[in-house]
């Protein structure tokens, strides 16, 4: 006999799921198209930045590509000579600021101008490599010399005087190059001019600080008499070796920039000593003659005292 069993269980309720058309209808947001004006100022603002961002990135280009094209204007012009020692002068201030005081560095850029528009790159970084060999031999026992008084004012620092007293004789060579005097026959002598002034200036400066921080025995030219260091006219064997090499080594640097070939590289070697022996010989004769010393000024453009400029 079989026995069922029956259980009875709750009612399970109905589950009732709505109609598709009586969902909540959830409104839609459009991000572009927000009726708050705020919202749409700041976004429209944000796109025309991004376009100007974008359009600002090819001028950026196009003016950077100028200026580089007037830079290397052949032949140069006086815009491409200033902006390029505008650029060469921002870069380079650190080390123009430990060689020249503020008032050399304006003369100098007057030079640095000249000088590129007259002889292009070349020309000025002929007279670039006089500054930083001339700074360095300048600086060479600094705190001997200034204990000795024979070293230069402002720690070694060139004044406007300085820079002028240097480079007269190569600006003459550079005016007469832009303006054409003698023709192209008489460009080569103008440039061979440029050069040699510079090698003799540099030749003058090196021969002469070398010759304070390591001459053994200096003597009067004209006389050979023993006289102290940093007596006009006065050479020593130190400084007059020194001096011959960086007259060698500055027209070497103008022969590879081809602002000279090697025999004009050799014809700058031998007038930059000439030169400076005439310098010594002068300074010998009218040393500690009332009335003289603006001469000595001219002849060492280094030794030239700005206060007579008024600077």
């Amino acid at each position: 006999m079989s026995i069922l069993l029956f259980v009875k269980y709750p009612p399970v309720p109905s589950v009732r799921f709505p109609h598709p058309n009586s969902l909540l209808k959830i409104p839609k947001f459009n991000l572009f198209n927000s009726k708050n004006p705020s919202f749409n100022y700041n976004l429209n603002h944000a796109k025309m930045s991004s376009t100007q961002r974008a359009n600002a990135v090819p001028s950026v280009h196009r003016a950077v590509a100028e200026a580089m094209n007037l830079m290397q204007s052949t032949p140069p012009t006086w815009q491409s000579a200033l902006l390029s020692n505008i650029v060469i002068f921002v870069l380079g201030s650190p080390i123009l600021l430990s060689g020249l005081s503020l008032s050399g560095i304006a003369a100098a850029f007057l030079l640095g101008t000249l000088t590129w528009r007259a002889f292009g790159p070349s020309g000025f970084f002929l007279v670039a490599a006089y500054f930083v060999i001339g700074t360095a031999a300048t600086k060479v026992k600094m705190a001997q010399k200034e204990a000795q008084g024979v070293a230069e004012k402002r720690k070694g620092r060139r004044g406007p005087g300085s820079v002028i007293g240097s480079s007269t004789a190569g600006c003459v060579c550079a005016f007469l190059s832009i303006y054409g005097v003698g023709g192209k026959a008489f460009y080569r002598l103008w440039q061979l001019g440029f050069v040699s002034s510079f090698c003799t200036k540099l030749s003058d400066t090196v021969s002469s600080e070398i010759g304070k921080a390591y001459g053994k025995t200096t003597y009067l030219v004209t006389t050979f008499k023993v006289v102290p260091r940093g007596t006009e006219g006065a050479v020593s064997v130190e400084g007059t070796v020194a001096g011959i090499l960086a007259s060698i080594i500055l027209a070497s640097v103008g022969c590879y920039m081809g602002q000279i070939n090697a025999p004009e590289a050799v014809i700058c070697v031998i007038a930059s000593q000439i030169a400076n022996l005439g310098e010594s010989i002068i300074g010998a004769a009218l040393q500690d003659k009332e009335g003289f010393q603006w001469i000595f000024g001219s002849l060492a453009g280094e030794k030239y005292d700005d206060d007579m400029l008024g600077l």
